[in-house]
């Protein structure tokens, strides 16, 4: 199967640009704005050589994995761009519930959640599943002319085979015993984009996505440890704010809003990090 757009996607005007195996589909969507690409690009591949995930940290693509990025050139501002991952999160979870069987994925994170949900978000950009996370998210930006500006919406999903040795637990889809490939679940993902991509409206509906966003939220009211910088603060997870950053409330009561930062849960929270 090759990769496809959904109907949907088609005739809302994305387009799609498919590789046997990229460099970076974020270089490569954010070289395709500044060459005068309109966006509603989706680049994608099953293998990606040099990928990266936030703050310059290594994404390994091995064939048969999803690397997708979206190119968008909004007009609206900046700010209200950066909450596009939000939307992308959304997005890949709706389209995994739709391609992945139920009862074929367990739920439940370290104790700090409730199980509603089989594929969770973690602030601010990955999506877990038992725990583990399956996805990450990558927003980047390029100026261009007249003051306008391009955003790749990187999203990369362990389909068959995930990074060990991690600080962290990771996973696949394969690894979880579903039946999925990367053809597959892009087609789901291109569908999805469009329907929560709506529901964003160029940001008027961002609280419609918070609202989706903390519904699917992992550890919401569990404890927390956001490393921020190199210091550490811990409390309890209370909500994401109208602009998503992430609030806490630590063991004095003080809630403290964070814009940026990583987050650990559960035992991995009450342990130093």
């Amino acid at each position: 199967m090759a990769f496809r757009l959904a109907p949907t996607a088609t005739s809302e005007g994305f387009r799609l640009e498919a590789h046997d195996s990229v460099g970076s589909t974020n270089a490569l969507a954010l070289e395709h704005a500044r060459a005068g690409d309109p966006g509603k690009l989706w680049v994608v591949s099953k293998k990606q050589e040099s990928g990266r995930g936030r703050r310059g940290r290594a994404w390994a693509t091995p064939e048969g994995n999803l690397a997708a990025t979206l190119l968008l050139v909004p007009n609206g501002e900046l700010r209200l761009a950066a909450t596009l991952g939000f939307v992308a999160g959304l997005a890949l979870a709706d389209a995994l519930d739709a391609v992945v069987p139920q009862g074929r994925i367990a739920v439940g994170l370290d104790g700090a959640s409730e199980g509603r949900n089989r594929f969770e978000l973690k602030w601010p950009n990955d999506v877990l599943a038992t725990g583990a996370k399956l996805a990450g998210i990558l927003l980047e930006s390029t100026l261009l002319e007249a003051g306008r500006f391009a955003v790749a919406v990187g999203i990369g999903v362990n389909v068959v085979a995930y990074p060990e040795n991690l600080p962290y637990p990771a996973t696949s889809l394969q690894a979880l015993g579903a039946n999925c490939d990367a053809e597959m679940l892009f087609l789901a993902l291109s569908d999805a984009w469009s329907e929560n991509f709506r529901l964003w409206d160029d940001g008027r509906g961002l609280g419609a996505i918070r609202k989706r966003w903390l519904a699917r939220a992992a550890g919401l009211g569990g404890e927390v440890a956001v490393r921020i910088d190199g210091n550490v603060v811990r409390g309890v997870f209370e909500t994401i704010d109208a602009d998503c950053r992430f609030v806490i409330r630590d063991d004095d009561g003080t809630v403290l809003t964070i814009a940026a930062g990583d987050v650990h849960f559960g035992a991995v929270a009450s342990a130093r990090i």
